[in-house]
């Protein structure tokens, strides 16, 4: 930037001198015109008083005046009048030019004043024994103009034979068109003005347009001082005056242009450079705060990357890392070869990485295993070729540790719901127990006191045969109520398979048909033989379903006649290209749901009962979400509430997977036995 405004500066300073040299030029010029119109003024006014010596000596007698004045003013035309003077002034004769208005200048009168001037013209001229003129003075005529005039005096004779004067009155308007030549004044003003600038008699003028010039020389005339100016109207000249000077200000202009480019491309690799800077400032401060591992590879598998994130991950220092070549140090010893088989085909290009990512497990410098997901993506450079591949590796040990966590409170939680159930159910059960236990006994003790007897009849022995029948009917129906609560308790998750909708709903029937009789509550089935099975996970559905339903027993104690609960299953509408889907739905006839309450029905720990936990629906909720549904309510009509989720129907059973092994056959067993209750 420096040279650039040294360079500027020089060829600013360089037209400016070429400039003012032509300006100068052209006012010298001016001056020589003006010095030149000077000495022509001059020769005139000296030849004018070299005539009036030769008038005064040959011709000055009264008959040979008029013709000689008259010649006189006839060749000079800026001679007003020709006066003849005595030795006391006294005007002898005079001769007015033709060319101009005639005007007196009597002794006396108005004009007195101008005689007072030629006295003292001509006074001057006696002291100087020579010609002497006025200053300058403006003169009035009859017809109502004037103009600047002044006189000349010029003594005849000298000493004691000076016999008279003469005094002429030049026009100065008339000095400047008479004496000088037309080129004077074509191109510019010739002027008289006095000392201070006041202009006296001005004779052509500048040119439109053009830049004036000004050029003042001093004329200086015995007796009086005028300055004559000179106005010339020149071109100003161009900035580039010449060829030379226009050819260094192109070579200065180009200079200047190359300057001003270097150094805008100067700031921009600057710019580029500091963007560079603060881009790779931002990214080495992005990757030293990821916890993400990020690894490069190139063509042949050599490490050409790793983060800092990776480096904390493995424990190996980036030096032990990059530039290593296959096997890489953290891979495993056990796993080396499925992972170069891997590798191969990746660096191959056979198989493109997929977004998902692919689990994986390393090994630390410390020898601890631990799972990994890589996912890889291709490095394209600028050109757009493929340069290797750059990978993120995340360290699933938490993951993993938070889902062991996650799962084991989910099957506490389970338990914990199945024992609190089982715990409100017991004086239910001690309820239903009694009514088989007690007629057990009744018959136990009438068939005691039959076979007490010495010798019984034929019919007595049909009489014992019932009250065995009806023993053993009542044990098997007291033991159908234990078997359903020891199923419930001690059941654990299974794997998921396909299992019919009614199966579901009978496993749970004896439990809800159990609180059902001491609330008065009727149940109603709806679930037809031939819908097809879902897919699920037997365990979880029922204990949904067995918790809605004993809410909704719950919901409905404190209300009127009729109190039903319906459980429901049947098919949604298929939608286009969506798996059939089978919608269970637990309706009661309760006072339904206020607004407050269902805006934190699912919230755990949140419950209305004054015993309940607030885990029940919470998990409700869960279950249904991890089979791909979710669990909704909406109000009945007139009254009530329907809780319903949605189940996918299963493939055919030729493709479904097998149950799982530990899953017990016992709640199949209970829903058989309880379709007659049903």
């Amino acid at each position: 930037m420096a040279l650039v405004l040294v360079v500027a500066l020089m060829l600013g300073v360089l037209a400016w001198l070429a400039r003012n040299h032509e300006i100068d030029e052209l006012q010298r010029a001016l001056d020589r015109d003006n010095a030149a119109a000077a000495q022509t003024l001059r020769q005139g006014l000296v030849r004018r008083q070299q005539d009036l010596h030769g008038l005064a000596i040959l011709q000055l007698t009264p008959e040979g005046w008029p013709p000689a004045a008259m010649a006189l003013l006839d060749r000079y035309r800026d001679w007003l009048r020709l006066e003849w003077r005595d030795t006391h002034l006294r005007l002898l004769a005079s001769a007015d030019s033709p060319y101009y208005p005639a005007f007196q200048l009597p002794d006396e009168g108005p004009l007195g004043q101008e005689v007072q001037r030629v006295r003292e013209v001509c006074a001057n001229a006696a002291r100087l024994d020579g010609a002497s003129y006025s200053e300058s003075h403006f003169v009035q005529r009859s017809a109502g103009v004037g103009e600047e005039v002044m006189q000349m005096c010029l003594p005849i004779g000298s000493g004691a034979r000076r016999s008279g004067y003469l005094v002429v009155t030049y026009s100065l308007a008339g000095m400047l068109s008479a004496m000088l030549a037309p080129a004077y004044t074509q191109r510019q003003s010739v002027a008289f003005t006095e000392l201070d600038g006041t202009r006296l008699a001005v004779q052509g003028g500048p040119r439109r347009g053009a830049r004036l010039f000004v050029s003042q020389q001093l004329f200086d005339l015995p007796g009086v001082a005028l300055v004559l100016r000179m106005d010339g109207g020149r071109q100003a000249p161009d900035t580039l005056p010449n060829v030379m000077t226009a050819l260094v200000t192109g070579l200065s202009i180009a200079l200047v242009t190359v300057l001003i480019l270097l150094a805008r491309d100067f700031r921009r690799r600057q710019q580029a450079e500091a963007e560079l800077g603060e881009a790779l400032a931002f990214r080495k401060a992005m990757e030293d705060s990821l916890v993400t591992g990020l690894r490069a590879r190139d063509l042949q598998g050599r490490i050409t990357y790793v983060n800092p994130a990776f480096c904390a991950m493995t424990g190996f220092a980036p030096e032990e890392l990059i530039g290593h070549a296959l096997p890489a140090p953290y891979w495993p010893p056990e796993h080396v070869s499925e992972y170069a088989e891997r590798q191969a085909v990746r660096l191959a290009g056979a198989a493109a990485p997929s977004r998902e990512g692919m689990e994986s497990v390393f090994m630390r410098k410390d020898g601890t295993r631990f799972p990994v997901l890589i996912i890889e993506a291709p490095l394209i450079g600028a050109t757009g070729k493929h340069g290797g591949w750059m990978g993120a590796v995340l360290d699933l040990t938490a993951q993993r540790r938070a889902e062991e966590m996650s799962r084991a409170s989910q099957e506490r939680l389970a338990a914990s719901s199945r024992l609190a159930t089982v715990g409100e159910m017991a004086s239910l059960m001690s309820h239903e127990l009694n009514q088989p236990l007690a007629a057990i006994s009744s018959y136990a003790n009438g068939s005691l006191n039959l076979l007490a007897a010495e010798a019984a009849p034929t019919p007595t022995l049909a009489d014992l045969r019932v009250a065995l029948a009806r023993i053993a009917e009542q044990a098997g129906r007291a033991g159908k109520v234990i078997n359903s609560v020891h199923d419930l308790v001690r059941r654990r998750a299974s794997q998921r398979q396909a299992v019919a909708p009614a199966a579901l709903l009978d496993a749970v029937l004896p439990l809800v048909q159990l609180q059902a009789r001491k609330l008065g509550v009727r149940v109603q089935i709806n679930c037809a033989p031939s819908l097809p099975a879902v897919w699920c996970e037997p365990t979880m559905i029922e204990q949904v379903l067995l918790n809605l339903a004993r809410n909704a027993m719950q919901a409905m104690a404190d209300s009127p006649s009729p109190r039903l609960l319906r459980l429901t299953v049947q098919p949604e509408p298929l939608a286009r290209g969506a798996r059939a889907v089978l919608r269970f739905a637990v309706s009661d006839t309760g006072s339904g749901i206020s607004d407050e309450v269902a805006g934190q029905l699912f919230t755990p720990f949140f419950t209305t009962k004054a015993e309940g936990m607030g885990l029940g629906l919470s998990l409700c909720r869960t279950a249904i979400e991890q089979h791909g549904g979710a669990l909704v309510h909406e109000p009945q009509w007139p009254r009530g509430t329907v809780f319903s989720f949605g189940l996918t129907v299963a493939d055919p059973p030729a493709h479904a997977p097998p149950a799982a092994p530990d899953e017990t056959p016992a709640p199949r067993a209970a829903a058989a036995a309880s379709g007659a209750a049903r």
